[in-house]
Order: structure tokens, then C-alpha cells, then sequence
């Protein structure tokens, strides 16, 4: 085999490893069946109907959407200034900062979900709403700083400077001309936030708990008595919303230029 037609081939098997599971998924939830079964067993689309009909599924997702949303709004809050100050500042021990705020990336999500459930929420006595939410901050927190940090260093620091020496405050030459100009990076790490905090599920499933549970989580509990197309259906919508936020990302921000 030539090396000219060996490529391609090795591409396209790649390329059938990486997205095969997922026309396997959106096959299986079109299944007419009533088990969960690969090749699917005619078509139909009353399992992608009734996800929208299990009580659970709606007030999961309802919490998955706020701890998504109010995790990476709250991890932008603290990110942005932190992100600020690494980036235009030579503060001791930045790197070692840096690398704190990492961890969550670095370190298994079991690992961290365990630590934060021994360490934190129980001894703090901590709700399951808020242990949730601290947990999907934390772990959404190194994203808004590597990629607003990443927008920062792209932006000329003499840019604000001239505002400065123009007569505005630090605060205002911030507002004004530093956080319109990170605007994009600003969205990209909202979406990146979301869409990680969304379909996190290792330290989900060490704090969720009686009516509190995140979609994956549910999903899982749902498979343990329930083995029809459904969670199939519901996987294959949740991919979808995944992949149309990231093109949207892609196709009206850039988002390949601040990950």
C-alpha cells in the first residue's frame, strides 16, 4: 500500500473511531424497539418524544441549566480579574498561581469530587444546591482564566495606557477599553464553561442527592431501571446542543483562537 493512498485511510479510520459512537447513539434512539439495541429495530420517534415527558428529566435539566449558567457566570466573575492581574502584573508567585487554579483540569474528577465532599461539604454542612454549585465554579474557574488570559496577552497593554494618560481611572480605561476589546474571548469562556459544566459528571455524582440531581446523573439512575431508547434519545439531543453551541462559537467568535 502506497504511502499516498495509506493516509487517507488511516484518516478516514480516525475519523470513524472518533464520531462512530455517536451515529451508533442517534441509530439507537430512532430504535421503533422497546430496549436499548444496536442495529436499531425499525424507526420511530416516540423515544425522542418522550424525553420531553419524564418528570426527572425536565427538573434536571433545570438544574444542570442553572448550575451551567450561574457556575460559569460566577467563575467569569472571579476569572476575568484574576485573568487581569496575571496577565499585566508581575505578582509573586504567579506561576505557582497559576497552576493552583489549574488543579481542577489537572487533578481525575473523582479525585476532586471526593475531596470536596469530605473536605468541604460536610464538614461545612454545605446544602446540595450550593455544594453543586461552589463545585461546577471551581471547576469551571481555570477555563475563564486561560482563555480571558489568553484574550488579555493579545490585547496591547499601551492601548490602555493611552486611555490612562487621557485622563480615565484605572477602572474606567478597564470598562471602557480592556473589557470590549476581550469581548469575544469573554463569550468563548462562557460557552466552553457551559458546555463542560453542563455534561460534567465525576464530582456530580459525589454530591448530588435525594431531588437534587444533574441530567447525567439522572440519566445514569434512569438506566439502572429503565433499559429503553430514551436515554439513547435524550444523549443524542444533548450531543446535538453541545456540537450547535460550539459551531456557533466557531462560526461568530472564533472560538479555536482562545482554546
Amino acid at each position: 500500500m502506497t504511502p499516498r493512498i495509506f493516509s487517507p485511510l488511516v484518516l478516514l479510520l480516525v475519523v470513524a473511531f472518533l464520531i462512530g459512537p455517536f451515529f451508533i447513539i442517534v441509530a439507537a434512539s430512532l430504535s421503533g424497539g422497546e430496549t436499548l439495541a444496536f442495529p436499531p429495530q425499525g424507526f420511530s420517534l416516540k423515544w425522542v418524544v418522550k424525553v420531553f415527558t419524564v418528570e426527572s428529566f425536565r427538573e434536571s435539566f433545570a438544574v444542570s441549566m442553572f448550575l451551567a449558567i450561574g457556575g460559569t457566570a460566577m467563575a467569569l466573575v472571579l476569572g476575568i480579574p484574576a485573568s487581569y492581574a496575571l496577565s499585566r502584573y508581575k505578582l509573586p508567585f504567579g506561576e505557582t498561581i497559576r497552576t493552583i487554579v489549574s488543579l481542577p483540569i489537572i487533578v481525575p474528577g473523582i479525585i476532586v469530587g471526593l475531596a470536596l465532599l469530605r473536605y468541604i461539604v460536610v464538614p461545612f454542612g454545605f446544602n446540595i444546591t450550593l455544594a453543586l454549585f461552589l463545585a461546577h465554579t471551581a471547576l469551571v474557574l481555570p477555563y475563564a482564566v486561560r482563555v480571558v488570559s489568553a484574550s488579555l496577552n493579545n490585547l496591547r497593554s499601551d492601548i490602555e495606557e493611552a486611555a490612562v494618560l487621557l485622563g480615565s481611572s484605572r477602572a474606567g480605561a478597564f470598562f471602557r477599553v480592556v473589557m470590549p476589546n476581550i469581548r469575544s474571548g469573554i463569550l468563548a469562556a462562557f460557552i466552553l464553561g457551559f458546555v463542560t459544566s453542563f455534561n460534567q459528571v465525576p464530582v456530580s455524582l459525589f454530591l448530588s442527592g435525594p431531588g437534587v440531581r444533574t441530567l447525567p446523573i439522572d440519566m445514569l439512575s434512569y438506566m439502572e431501571i429503565t433499559y429503553d431508547p430514551s436515554v439513547a434519545a435524550l444523549s443524542a439531543l444533548l450531543a446535538f446542543m453541545s456540537i450547535g453551541i460550539v459551531f456557533l462559537a466557531e462560526r461568530f467568535l472564533g472560538f479555536s483562537r482562545y482554546v
